[in-house]
């Protein structure tokens, strides 16, 4: 159990957050969880539906589960909401241990069969909450983490980084959280603090059902091998725990395959990589340029 250490995870109201969140509340963490859901049904997906979840529903699912959740109001367009939230961590928990970069825009086109000129401008919205947001919030992170010599910043992207997957805004964001980790973990080098990305499978949340619904046959295979997203949250304390944390730091994981190398299951399952159906991240490069 890991009753001492703290996380945050951002875009937690609902989805691979919330997910996220409730499986690092199994094995004990205290968890920041942030969005911008407050007021059940303000949220809707693909269809106009409305979809459930708010931070405070996160929180407390990840305190029933075993740890502490603790929900906290934050707009990750915002620079100075997300300074709070860091802030807020220094003076109540003194310390952080992963960050997981999960907030994103969704733009209600984005699974829609269009090129990407036929969809509103708006959908490049994921390059700022998404990619920006990421960069900012590992800043601050890391401004709590390596003074403390430890902790893990990660990454929450996609086979999108390298296949056609909803569109170019969709896929230059996933491919700039990877290079983000890359990067990253140049600058972390020899601090204790690691940097990844990680590729999820399919996963089992509520825009996923109705993108089903929507689209049953282009997600009826995917979900049926779909991941539970508290197994991601699995997977990231097991990395950070992991002797092999700088090794396995700047480098591009996919979920599936770094599961098995650390022993870690989907309630007792092993689930299947893409990797020959979707790609293969791209490996780390040693070459330095300042």
């Amino acid at each position: 159990m890991s009753k001492d250490k703290v996380a945050l995870v951002t875009g937690a109201s609902r989805g691979a957050g919330a997910g996220i969140a409730r499986g690092l509340g199994e094995l004990g963490y205290t968890v920041y969880v942030t969005g911008r859901t407050v007021t059940p049904g303000d949220a809707k997906g693909w269809d106009g539906t409305v979809l459930p979840g708010t931070v405070s529903e996160t929180a407390q699912a990840v305190t029933e589960r075993g740890g502490k959740g603790i929900p906290v109001l934050c707009d990750h367009a915002d620079d100075a909401q997300v300074a709070k939230v860091f802030e807020q961590i220094k003076a109540e928990a003194g310390r952080l241990d992963i960050l997981v970069n999960n907030a994103a825009f969704i733009h209600h086109q984005l699974i829609e069969k269009k090129p990407f000129y036929e969809k509103e401008l708006a959908a490049q919205g994921i390059l700022d909450v998404g990619l920006r947001s990421a960069y900012v919030a590992s800043w601050h992170a890391a401004q709590i983490m390596v003074p403390q010599g430890s902790g893990l910043i990660a990454m929450v992207s996609s086979f999108g980084a390298t296949c056609y997957m909803h569109g170019p805004a969709y896929g230059a964001q996933k491919a700039g959280l990877d290079k983000l980790a890359h990067d990253m973990e140049f600058d972390l080098r020899g601090s204790g603090v690691g940097a990844v990305s990680i590729w999820l499978g399919p996963q089992i949340t509520e825009r996923a059902l109705i993108a089903r619904e929507v689209n049953p046959e282009q997600y009826e295979g995917f979900m049926a091998m779909a991941e539970n997203p508290e197994f991601t949250g699995h997977i990231l304390d097991a990395i950070l725990s992991s002797p092999r944390l700088a090794e396995l730091s700047g480098e591009t994981l996919v979920g599936a395959e770094i599961a098995r190398e650390l022993g870690v299951q989907d309630r007792g399952q092993d689930k299947p990589s893409h990797r020959e159906m979707l790609g293969s991240p791209r490996p780390k490069n040693p070459a330095a340029v300042y």
